[in-house]
Parts: C-alpha cells; sequence; structure tokens
C-alpha cells in the first residue's frame, strides 16, 4: 500500500496519547478511530475495519500483545504497531515473535511514530507464508531474570534490534567497552533465539595460549602433536545445533582467523590433525573491546573476515552514556544479593544520585561489584550516600612500583576520563588554573617516552623510532620534560 490516505486504528488507555496520536495522524489526511480497551479494538478488526493498529500493550481488559496472533490469524495482511512503556527486552522479542511491524517504546517520539506509520503503510503486506506454523513463545520471566536491564534510549535501540535477529541466524558482532555486557548480549540472542534448544558455547580468545586455539576450536585428533594423546572435541563441535560465542576476537592470532574465514565461506571444518570435513551447524556471535578497523591497518586482523563477521554490528553503551539506567541495575544487583549469600541491601534518594554522577569506567562489571561490596562491608540495610562516597571516592591502591592499578580491563580513554574527573571535582565550583591542556599533554607525554626509553633499555635511536618521533625531538623532550636516561651497556649496537 502506497502512503496514502488510510484508515488507523488505535488501542490505548491512557485518552491524552489516542488524542495526541489522532491529531498527528488526522493532520496527515488519514481516517482516526481510538479506543481505550482490547476490546473494541478487536470489534473493528474482526469488522474488517482498519488499514493499520497502533495499540498499547497493557489495556484494562486485556494485553495487547496476546492479540496479535489473533490478528494474524483473521487478518494477515493487516500492520501492527504495539507501544509500551515496559521497556523491556522481553516486550520487543514478544511483540517481533507474534508478528509486530515494529515496537516502539513510551514514551515515545512523535515524529518517529509518524515515520514508522508512513513505513508500515508503504510496507508491502506481510500475510502469512506457506507452511507458517503457530508462532514459538518466549518463555515467561520477570524483569529480575532478565539478561539485560535498562530502559534508556540507548538500550531501547538495543533491544529493537536484537528482536529483529531472534528468528535469524545472522553472524553479529557486538562492540563495546569491557563490562558492557557483551556476553549477556549473546546470551540474549541465544536464549531468546530459534536455537534456543541447542548449546550455547563460549570462548575468550585473549585468555587462551596462542598455540591452543586451533585446537580449542576445531578439536584434535589423537597423535595430531605432541601431547595429543586422545581425541579432543573443539568448541564448533560442542555448539553443534547452537551458538558459539567467539569473546575478545580482536585477540585471535592471524592463523586461526585464516580456518575461521574458511569455516564461515565453507560452512565446514576439520579437526587438527583432521582429513575429514565436519559441518558447522552453529550460529556465530562475535565480540571485543578493541578497534578492528584499527588491528586491520596495522595488519593484525583480516579484513575479509571483519565483513564476514560485521553482519550485523551491535554497539553496547558504557554506563556513562546511560546513566538513566544506574538505579534499575543497583536495585537488580542489591536484589540478587540474598543468592550469594549476602544480606539483602537497598539505596535511598541520596546514593542514587551520587550513582548517577559517577563516570563508571568499569561500566556495568563495575556496579555490580560496588554492589556485592556494599552488601558485604555494611550493616546498614538502607544505604546513603555517604557509603557511595565513601566506596567511590576511596584513593586507589598502590603497586610495588608505586602506580595505580587500572580498573578490570580499563582503556586509556577511561583511565585518563577517570583522572581528569577526579582533577575538575577536586576544584568543586572553582575552575583549575589556565593552561590545563598543556599541563595535561605533559602529564601523558612523560611517562610514554620514560616508559619507551625503558623498554628499549635507554637506546634514544630505537625509542624515537617506537614513538615515531626525529631523534632530536625526542632529546629535546627528555631535556623539556627533564626525564631521566639510563642507558644499559647492552643498549647501543
Amino acid at each position: 500500500m502506497s502512503q496514502q490516505a488510510a484508515s488507523i486504528l488505535i488501542a490505548d488507555d491512557d485518552r491524552a496519547i489516542r488524542t495526541v496520536l489522532g491529531h498527528a495522524l488526522t493532520r496527515l489526511g488519514h481516517s482516526v478511530r481510538s479506543t481505550g480497551t482490547a476490546a473494541g479494538l478487536w470489534r473493528w478488526i474482526e469488522d474488517g475495519e482498519g488499514d493499520l493498529v497502533i495499540t498499547d500493550v497493557v489495556m484494562p481488559d486485556d494485553n495487547g500483545l496476546d492479540l496479535l496472533p489473533r490478528i494474524r490469524k483473521i487478518r494477515p495482511d493487516l500492520r501492527v504497531i504495539v507501544m509500551s512503556a515496559q521497556n523491556t527486552l522481553l516486550t520487543a522479542v514478544k511483540a517481533s515473535e507474534r508478528g509486530a511491524f515494529e515496537y516502539l517504546p513510551k514514551p515515545f517520539d512523535l515524529n518517529e511514530l509518524v515515520a514508522t506509520v508512513g513505513k508500515a503503510l508503504a510496507a508491502p503486506a506481510p500475510g502469512v507464508k506457506e507452511g507458517e506454523g503457530a508462532v514459538r513463545e518466549v518463555a515467561e520471566r520477570s524483569d529480575d531474570t532478565l539478561p539485560l536491564i535498562g530502559r534508556s534510549p540507548a538500550m531501547q535501540e538495543i533491544y529493537r534490534v536484537l528482536a529483529r535477529l531472534m528468528g535469524t541466524d545472522l553472524t553479529v558482532m557486538i562492540t563495546g567497552e569491557s563490562g558492557t555486557g557483551k556476553e549477556l548480549v549473546a546470551r540474549a540472542l541465544h536464549d531468546y533465539g530459534k536455537r534456543a534448544e541447542g548449546p550455547f558455547v563460549a570462548i575468550n580468545m585473549a585468555a587462551i595460549p596462542r598455540e591452543l586455539i586451533e585446537s580449542e576450536l576445531f578439536g584434535h585428533e589423537k597423535g595430531a602433536f605432541t601431547g595429543a594423546t586422545v581425541r579432543a572435541t573443539g568448541r564448533f563441535e560442542q555448539a553443534q545445533g547452537g551458538t558459539l560465542f567467539l569473546d575478545e576476537i580482536g585477540d585471535m592470532p592471524l592463523e586461526a582467523q585464516t580456518r575461521l574465514l574458511r569455516v564461515l565461506q565453507e560452512g565446514e571444518y576439520t579437526t587438527v590433525g583432521g582429513r575429514t570435513a565436519i559441518q558447522a551447524n552453529v550460529r556465530i556471535v562475535a565480540a571485543t573491546h578493541r578497534d578492528l578497523r584499527q588491528l586491520i591497518r596495522q595488519g593484525l586482523f583480516r579484513e575479509d573476515l571483519f565483513y564476514r563477521l560485521n553482519v550485523v554490528p551491535i554497539r553496547l553503551p558504557a554506563l556513562r552514556e546511560r546513566r538513566e539506567d544506574v538505579p534499575d541495575l543497583a536495585r537488580h544487583f542489591l536484589a540478587q544479593m540474598p543468592a550469594e549469600g549476602l544480606p539483602s541491601k537497598h539505596l535511598d534518594a541520596g546514593a542514587i544520585t551520587r550513582l548517577q554522577a559517577y563516570s563508571w569506567p568499569g561500566n556495568v562489571r563495575e556496579l555490580e561489584n560496588l554492589c556485592r561490596r556494599l552488601a558485604a562491608l555494611y550493616v546498614e540495610e538502607t544505604i546513603g550516600a555517604e557509603a557511595i562516597e565513601a566506596e567511590l571516592s576511596e584513593p586507589p591502591l598502590m603497586d610495588g612500583d608505586g602506580v595505580a592499578p587500572a580498573v578490570d580491563d580499563e582503556n586509556l580513554s577511561s583511565a585518563v576520563e577517570r583522572h581528569l574527573s577526579a582533577y575538575f571535582n577536586a576544584h568543586k565550583d572553582e575552575l583549575p588554573a589556565s593552561g590545563l591542556h598543556e599541563r595535561v599533554l605533559r602529564e601523558v607525554e612523560r611517562p610514554l617516552i620514560s616508559l619507551s626509553l625503558k623498554a628499549t633499555r635507554g637506546n634514544q635511536i630505537r625509542a624515537a623510532e617506537l614513538l615515531g618521533l626525529n631523534r632530536n625531538t625526542l632529546r629535546k623532550k627528555i631535556r623539556e620534560l627533564d626525564i631521566p636516561v639510563i642507558r644499559s651497556v647492552r643498549s647501543e649496537p
């Protein structure tokens, strides 16, 4: 159907929403009928009315999601847009699996909804494919057991993308900083997808010695190498019929990348030392916190493999990009503590405000560990802002060299942001002295040059090459920054 005047049915128990949508769609020339009940909507659908339906999920007499299979049965060509204030992954998945054209979380953007209406009216009629059976139902879960927590706009977009992928076997690449929950997304794709009855197998490339990765992935035959006394199954074979999650794919050595590419191209593999091809019936989900495009430029990652894996890219936002989710996440983690044998705790308003003001360089993992500390170390049942301040403001412990250890897997950008945030916070309402840019650059440049000289045993020629500097420029910076140079007796050729 082209984007011409259409008959649109709206079902929502919120009169204000019905009014706003009715006015907006009427101005576009559409004929609009609205109701506050599922029964009223169903009567119109049974009578053959409407070219498009916009329905809420929770209504006084029924659930809008429960109407979708019934609508598809008697009106398979009728497009349905679902709106919901529940805003969970489960809602998005159910809406998609039950045949909704689109799912929009509340509060919705009116312009986005109007644009979605236009797309729905212009799209080919969905119909019912020959041989299509009943819609696979997602197992009921409470919000406390959902794999992903958060109702922010950033997470809503993630949910919508995931919902569209559940009925496919498309390869997915998940990127994001350490601690953002990449494995949780991979598990959600499996648990709610078409391979849910099969195994979910995860392998972390960064945790396996390079020389063992091919054997871990593809298995090996008895006698394939020294120490291979029995045949061993690899992760591909273990994941047969299910999902294989390749975590930290950026750490995979090039030789293993070549074998993985062959599997993705040909759909089969051989064990190490084997000759018989084995069909690879797995869905691949990969993840990394590294910039694979930069690794490609450095010759450390195959470009052809990147495009094979990056069929559907999903970027997980850092926690500081979705601070509105911090309260829900904190409450969720604290609610899980009794299952770990720790006492139940609650947060007061001041504590939540302080949590939301923090930058969370360790992301969701850091917040989870903080909640675990709060439950274990504080006797009061309700945690206040003072306890949060004490935990977040505590100076880092030093190692033997007087260096503060980074947060688990913290990258350089996050570390710099963490230190600069503490610097600005220390000035309270005042601003630091002028010349901040030059001072910060000197603070970063001095340890960079110092450590480069240490790594090259004081060889300034090699250090200059390592840094990409002219040798005279390096000498000038050594003098300006007053960097001691300790030359090894073996440093110069």
